[in-house]
């Protein structure tokens, strides 16, 4: 019997995971490089590297107090027409990663300041998320969310929402319908436009 129980956002992480994986599935294969995305910096390209770069190898790497190597950072995973099945399978490893309690435990040093490591495991929940969502709107997929991952955006989104701000990480609030969902209200509380189109 494990004397050391997962942490409990462990389970969450991991289904955030598994939505990001499915989502990666689902992008086509005549993708369009440079077509747009909700998040205006990055053209389609652009945004699923910097989404398998920091959501699979950088979780896996936040976990065992790792740097990314250069190869990984200049990599375009695009590339490589096996890239959703090699997301999905560093995805596991990166899941696994976590599930060592050591990883919870203390701070991860990011660019020479530490930080929470619980507080990085959160914000990975976003990447994975918001920017999952940002690739199924761009690439015509759909981001299957439930309602307790929804919260959880939308409560990491409150708490980090000014910090992202400041450093450009998100646009100013949406405003959303009443009877937006969960997650419609999280999505807009960090800038994105639930009904963007491209």
């Amino acid at each position: 019997m494990n004397a050391h129980p997962l942490h409990p956002l462990h389970p969450l992480l991991a289904r955030a995971a598994a939505v990001a994986a499915d989502v990666a599935a689902g992008v086509p294969a005549g993708l369009r490089p440079d077509a747009p995305t909700p998040c205006g910096e990055f053209d389609t390209r652009e945004l699923i590297n910097h989404w398998v770069l920091y959501t699979s190898h950088g979780l896996e790497h936040r976990a065992r107090r790792a740097e990314l190597p250069a190869e990984l950072i200049d990599r375009d995973f695009t590339a490589d027409a096996d890239w959703r099945p090699a997301y999905a399978a560093q995805l596991e490893r990166a899941v696994a990663a976590w599930a060592d309690p050591a990883a919870w435990v203390g701070d991860v040093d990011l660019g020479g300041s530490p930080f929470p490591a619980v507080g990085i495991a959160r914000m990975l929940v976003l990447e994975l998320l918001l920017h999952g969502w940002d690739v199924a709107r761009a690439t015509g997929g759909e981001l299957a969310v439930d309602d307790e991952l929804a919260l959880l955006v939308e409560e990491i989104v409150a708490e980090t929402g000014e910090l992202f701000r400041r450093y450009g990480g998100f646009a100013e609030p949406v405003a959303v319908p009443e009877g937006a969902s969960v997650w419609e209200r999280a999505l807009a509380a960090s800038g994105r436009d639930p009904r963007w189109k491209g």
